[in-house]
């Protein structure tokens, strides 16, 4: 498996059957802006959304019809996807497992909100906001946390799916901050690698790892904070 972190909550990951991208936040995301858009879009066989705000639905519409990957995301979310012109759409909900060929996900839940404000001025409730739980044939299942803050139910979810690698929002303001993540994984889960995300993207949060990874320090949990673009081998 191989894992690029994209700036904020965006992911690709390619594994022997899948190409994926994670909340393809791209064209607007400044963490982003040196990166080449073609290249990481290249083959891609899946697009998978955590929620609807814009940060994470991203260039999820102009990628899907460049690349005719399979869009994944909640009922709701799925369902204006449709009308913006998404060709293929497997939509789920909290607590659903759809099987995508070669890997499978789950929404898992998340303490957060979903709309957008669009062009007509007008929100648009757009669902529940999730985290996604992905299982592998024969690689490292992963767990994005999606946007949210700390709950107790985070240790059911490990009991359910034991993920190896958790793609971890540490920016606080709009989730939980760092030191709360860290808690977040000691407390919840037992992960043999955490990638921390949501963070240096706007100047309203914060802007580096620190926090989170003095959090983690000690645990067995090895904690990546990878450059933008930096390819990540498990």
């Amino acid at each position: 498996m191989k894992i690029t972190w994209l700036g904020h909550a965006a992911f690709r990951i390619e594994t022997a059957g899948a190409k994926i991208l994670i909340d393809p936040f791209l064209s607007y995301n400044p963490s982003f802006a040196d990166q080449d858009r073609k290249a990481v879009a290249e083959g891609i066989t899946h697009i998978l959304l955590t929620h609807g705000h814009g940060d994470h639905v991203g260039d999820t519409v102009a990628l899907a019809n460049e690349t005719g990957a399979v869009v994944l995301a909640n009922a709701d979310l799925a369902a204006w996807l449709a009308a913006k012109g998404v060709k293929k759409i497997e939509m789920g909900n909290t607590g659903g497992t759809v099987n995508l060929g070669g890997f499978t996900a789950t929404f898992t839940q998340a303490l957060h909100s979903s709309a957008q404000i669009t062009e007509d001025g007008v929100s648009h409730s757009l669902g529940s906001a999730n985290g996604l739980m992905l299982h592998f044939d024969d690689e490292p299942s992963l767990l994005h946390m999606g946007d949210t803050d700390i709950f107790t139910d985070m240790g059911l979810i490990n009991e359910l799916h034991q993920p190896d690698i958790g793609l971890v929002p540490i920016g606080d303001r709009f989730t939980m901050g760092g030191a709360v993540a860290a808690l977040a994984c000691q407390r919840f889960f037992d992960f043999k690698h955490a990638i921390p995300c949501h963070y240096g993207t706007f100047p309203i949060i914060d802007q580096t790892p620190e926090t989170f990874v003095k959090g983690m320090d000690g645990l067995k949990t090895r904690v990546e904070t990878p450059k933008v673009g930096t390819v990540l081998s498990f």
